[in-house]
């Protein structure tokens, strides 16, 4: 059985034995329930652990490589500069959108359940936030504070409200790594290489008891809260869905028009087979091959330009998961009752564009950085569970997305570089050889 079979049948089970214990089986009645419960939240925060204790090193390796990438680009002056411009205002116009829909629509407010029972739970992951620390401090003091005064302990303490400093330091490591690094076999970036990978084997290994952890996390849900959050999890994934729709053929489609002076529908036509290609596979890695020949040979775009904005794409230009990781927190959020302040959603928005450029390749591999989001605006990390069992799909949708804006931003720069501008770049591209991660 594939593996989103498992997680999907993992869900269903422990959504249909979670009621049928909630219903039939009350813990006041039947006191074995109790211990069947806790051992549900021993196996559910045994993943949960496998995952936390990679969040550090992977957004350290994941964020330098992206960045590293991006650096390389410095010497295509404007074409460079262009990719990154709408990179930003695509993925920034993607969260914004996922706010907004989430503010108005609100799919996890209204559930009633024993929030006394849930916080029991909150103690596996053993993370704080340190509230009153943040307090009366002046304005610039947050901005000052993005910068780590000590990077190692900003990364011991990163579950304790320091993980955007550790983000920030990674990118401008990265940044100046990429003005001292000219080759892609230095030891530097394959030691980074081995970290991200080795963090993605470990991360796979815990996606092997998924299956089982989200029984135990959905089961305990099912069993503290009832049939309510079911409609809840519908909603969450339509909204998501409608988040993806309005980018996909509201924003892209504006882009192509205003900016590429091109047809949306016969550009979206032309890349049908890229677009059905990610879907399947919900991997922007196993896409980038099909996503080149469809720049090269349909679209007819200079592969000087697409090949260098589609493989740099791939880490930094991340509008789906984005967007997805914008509308679970807040979702999440509503579900805890948590009610987030405009500065808190300003830093879901920067935090989501952030977290996508360390987004692995892989389905699934969004999880561990929407959990770092969480934490950083006081939801409890075990809350995930309740969207594991319909990610695969939201994982499908949003990777076709990422490599939609892929294709757009290619267009978009090929139709603002002039023919001089062109005949400056380089002869070969610079990241070819290198696709790099992004779902």
């Amino acid at each position: 059985m594939k593996q989103h079979n498992k997680l999907l049948l993992g869900f269903v089970l422990g959504v249909g034995f979670g009621l049928l214990a909630y219903y039939y089986l009350p813990a006041k009645q039947y006191p074995f329930m109790t211990t069947f419960s806790e051992v549900m939240t021993f196996i559910g925060a045994i993943f949960l652990r496998m995952i936390f204790m990679m969040v550090v090193p992977l957004i350290l390796s994941a964020l330098m490589l992206g960045t590293m990438e991006l650096g390389k680009g410095a010497g295509l002056g404007k074409v460079a500069g262009r990719s990154l411009l709408f990179t930003i205002l695509l993925s920034g116009t993607s969260v914004i959108i996922a706010v907004v829909l989430t503010n108005i629509l609100r799919p996890g407010a209204g559930l009633d359940f024993d929030k006394a029972a849930l916080a029991s739970n909150a103690g596996v992951l053993s993370i704080q936030r340190n509230v009153a620390a943040t307090q009366g401090k002046p304005w610039y003091q947050y901005i000052v504070d993005l910068l780590p005064q000590n990077p190692i302990d900003s990364a011991a303490r990163a579950f304790s409200g320091e993980i955007v400093a550790v983000m920030v330091f990674a990118l401008f490591f990265g940044w100046a790594l990429s003005t001292v690094i000219k080759s892609d076999n230095h030891p530097t970036k394959q030691v980074l290489e081995s970290i991200f990978q080795a963090c993605m084997k470990i991360i796979g290994l815990a996606m092997m008891i998924a299956p089982y952890a989200i029984f135990g996390i959905v089961f305990n849900t099912a069993y503290r809260m009832g049939a309510g959050f079911l409609g809840n999890v519908a909603f969450y994934a339509f909204v998501v869905v409608l988040g993806l729709s309005i980018q996909f053929l509201i924003v892209y489609s504006l882009m192509i028009r205003v900016v590429a002076r091109t047809s949306p529908l016969g550009f979206f036509a032309q890349c049908k087979e890229v677009y059905l290609y990610a879907f399947s596979t919900a991997s922007s890695n196993a896409t980038l091959p099909v996503a080149l020949a469809c720049a090269d040979n349909i679209l007819k775009l200079p592969p000087k330009i697409s090949r260098f904005v589609l493989t740099i794409g791939a880490s930094a230009n991340q509008n789906g998961s984005a967007l997805f990781e914008g509308v679970t927190v807040i979702f999440l959020a509503q579900v805890y009752g948590i009610d987030l302040s405009i500065g808190q959603q300003v830093i879901v928005v920067l935090m989501s564009m952030l977290a996508g450029v360390g987004t692995a390749g892989v389905p699934g591999g969004a999880l561990p950085l929407i959990v770092v989001v969480m934490i950083q605006v006081g939801i409890p990390a075990e809350g995930i569970g309740l969207i594991i069992g319909v990610d695969r799909f939201l994982d499908m949708c949003r990777t076709t997305l990422n490599v939609a804006g892929d294709l757009v931003i290619a267009k978009l720069v090929t139709s603002t570089v002039d023919e001089g501008t062109l005949s400056r770049m380089r002869e070969e591209p610079t990241t070819e050889d290198q696709p790099a991660a992004a779902a």
